[in-house]
């Protein structure tokens, strides 16, 4: 579902990505740890175009992300076709990003509608099932406001879902939320990947990566350390900067 190959991005003079290489299986729940600075949201940034690779290559379900090619030549794609490219993946932040001024149905059905086209009808019977699935069923009519940050971040994953997405990315997901408030995200998420979602997830929840991922990334300096199946890296991390990392989240 997603190749990179010799991925780097620079901001400035700052390389941030210095040659990532990773593939991601359908179906597959990657978790990408590391410290803060090494790359994990840049990358993960780059996977929908939100931010530009400076080279490598990185495309999704066998598609380049932002660009195509043809005579041996790469183009950048034009606004509106990375946009159309884009509503296929989506991505749930640290920090919500709902639209204030909307009430909770509101915000999940505005893309659908807005972006793919769908009928209000419909998207609003979709924005239902979906609240339902996330445990928010009675609060439709409420605003972000009067929301808690966990429900915001369950509402801003229904809001993601709604575009049929076939790939999920989660940029801290639970970083900003109070400590009684991530179980009941994770809880969201765990559904999602036994509903085999193909998800990328950075996170510092050790916990879910040992118990949902399929792999583990550790990411450090804009490289890829150490990679492999969560349990062994977590267990018996065979790089000396990884046993450094586990050893102050855990």
């Amino acid at each position: 579902m997603v190749l990179a190959e010799s991925v780097r991005k620079s901001f400035g003079m700052v390389e941030v990505l210095r040659g990532i290489d990773l593939e991601v299986a359908a179906g597959e729940v990657m978790v990408i740890i590391g410290p803060s600075g090494s790359g994990k949201s840049t990358f993960l940034r780059c996977i929908n175009h939100l931010e530009k690779i400076n080279s490598g290559r990185l495309s999704v379900d066998g598609e380049l992300v932002g660009y195509r090619e043809h005579g041996g030549k790469i183009f950048e794609l034009k606004d509106r076709e990375v946009c159309r490219k884009r509503a296929e993946i989506g991505i749930v932040f640290q920090h919500f990003n709902l639209f204030p001024h909307m009430t909770v149905l509101g915000n999940i059905i505005e893309a659908p509608v807005r972006v793919k086209g769908q009928e209000k009808t419909e998207a609003i019977a979709n924005a239902r099932r979906l609240l339902t699935q996330v445990g928010l069923a009675d609060r439709e009519t409420a605003y972000p406001a009067q929301l808690s940050g966990g429900q915001k971040q369950r509402i801003a994953i229904a809001r993601a879902l709604a575009m049929e997405p076939k790939l999920m990315l989660f940029d801290e997901p639970t970083s900003a939320l109070d400590p009684e408030l991530v179980g009941e995200v994770l809880d969201v998420m765990k559904q999602l990947a036994k509903a085999g979602m193909t998800m990328v997830v950075v996170t510092h929840e050790i916990g879910f990566a040992r118990e949902v991922g399929d792999s583990l990334v550790f990411m450090d300096e804009g490289i890829i350390v150490e990679r492999g199946h969560p349990k062994e890296i977590i267990n018996s991390p065979k790089h000396e900067r990884t046993r450094a990392f586990l050893s102050k989240v855990l």
